[in-house]
């Protein structure tokens, strides 16, 4: 479902706005701007703040 490129290109981070890439894994949704990763579960992208968690250095490069 994620890998449809027109639909990372209308989803936005819920807390700036900005542009969301797939992680390297393909397990979350990466807003660089704020250092978050949404997680994705079954397909669905759970864009919420309170479950988000903070990228990783390697995730940043």
């Amino acid at each position: 479902m994620l890998n449809d490129k027109k639909l990372l290109e209308i989803i936005a981070c819920p807390c700036c706005k900005g542009k969301l890439v797939l992680t390297k894994d393909n397990q979350g949704l990466l807003c660089r701007f704020d250092k978050l990763v949404f997680p994705i579960d079954e397909g669905i992208p759970v864009l919420l703040e309170n479950e988000a968690r903070a990228a990783t250095e390697e995730e940043m490069a």
